[in-house]
């Protein structure tokens, strides 16, 4: 909103800053940042005035966990309250990519809010129907791919690009809708399956969101993106600012989700973050780099596959516990010593996702 301010540089050239990508992008990781901060604390209270037992913990995991009984899940509204606030100030609002991404992040919100809901007021850990809720996170992640389309250049809207390959496409059509949707929910749940210990999926996601928000600005720009020999997206630069405003709300969460958590983030916050992380992958055609930056949310998704698989077919567990942070507590490692070896393998993986952009 605040980027009509550039139209008066005329009047007064200082404005002129409100133009640039980079600078919006600052101001909202500040924006988003400053609002979870000041307001976390009466979002807190007043969860955990209305949620009374909390979120409910899983007695076959580790001990350590039951000391956590009482805390507030829906943590995810404080970050999405910061994003969105942040987003609406510092985004170019006529941009089509930003409207669907926030769609997808507000869609699955409400999805993962109502999960939360019924798991805090009937003290269980199913939630409402998978099938439902599958149902419904690929109505809305397809309709955003659907609009992603009709924003971009004809042929690379529906086409997925290769990393190492400057001029390897593979032109799907139509079907892309399905890729890009599968994408965008594949994301979310696999987020939402890596936040089970205090700060663990919070962190990898800001991670992701500042090696995105470098994706999606080089992809935007012309020059970077001929002189990178990746593909040009024109308009997808914008997505920056919303990956700017997730570093910021996460940091602001993170000062009270930090050990011992004040509140979790709950489905709320971690299926829109994987989401909106998807939507920002599919819309910049980095789909298959997602996959790299975003390996420790694909690990832990394969993880619970993978021991639903083989104890269905052998009657087996290949570990202790799925998803495997808690294989690892199970092994002896303390919950701060999984977060921060978690943290590490994420930062990695970024520095390899990012790598792509040049070895073409």
């Amino acid at each position: 909103m605040l980027q009509w301010l550039s139209q008066l540089h005329d009047l007064f050239p200082g404005l002129n800053v409100f133009r640039y990508i980079t600078f919006r992008t600052g101001g909202a990781i500040v924006t988003a940042l400053l609002f979870v901060f000041l307001f976390g604390p009466s979002i807190i209270s007043t969860l955990r005035l209305k949620q009374g037992k909390g979120q409910p913990i899983r007695s076959d995991g580790p001990q350590s966990h039951l000391l956590k009984k009482g805390t507030p899940t829906m943590g995810g509204l404080m970050i999405l309250s910061g994003l969105m606030v942040a987003v609406l100030l510092w985004a170019n609002l006529s941009n089509p990519y930003v409207w669907a991404v926030l769609a997808v992040t507000a869609g699955f919100g409400v999805i993962g809010f109502y999960d939360d809901y019924l798991k805090v007021t009937k003290q269980t850990h199913a939630g409402f129907s998978g099938k439902a809720r599958l149902a419904a996170e690929a109505l809305i992640s397809g309709l955003a791919v659907i609009a992603i389309v009709h924003a971009g250049k004809s042929g690379l809207s529906t086409s997925v690009a290769f990393p190492f390959f400057k001029d390897l496409l593979l032109d799907l059509g139509w079907f892309f809708v399905l890729f890009g949707g599968f994408v965008i929910v594949a994301a979310g749940n696999a987020v939402n399956l890596t936040d089970g210990l205090d700060g663990l999926a919070i962190v990898p996601v800001m991670i992701a969101a500042g090696s995105f928000g470098v994706i999606a600005y080089l992809s935007g720009n012309v020059l970077f993106a001929d002189y990178l020999q990746i593909h040009y997206v024109a308009g997808v630069g914008e997505l920056a600012v919303i990956c700017g405003a997730i570093i910021g709300a996460g940091l602001g969460f993170l000062w009270f989700n930090a050990p011992p958590a004040q509140i979790f983030m709950g489905d709320t916050g971690s299926l829109a973050l994987g989401g909106l992380l998807g939507t920002v992958a599919v819309a910049t055609k980095h789909e298959i780099v997602l996959a790299v930056i975003g390996g420790l949310f694909v690990l832990e998704a394969i993880s619970v596959i993978v021991q639903v698989i083989s104890f269905r077919l052998t009657g087996k567990r290949v570990f202790r516990m799925a998803p495997i942070h808690h294989h690892f507590e199970q092994l002896g490692w303390t919950e701060s010593q999984v977060v921060i070896r978690f943290w590490i393998v994420a930062v990695v993986l970024a520095l390899l996702g990012l790598a792509t952009l040049k070895l073409r």
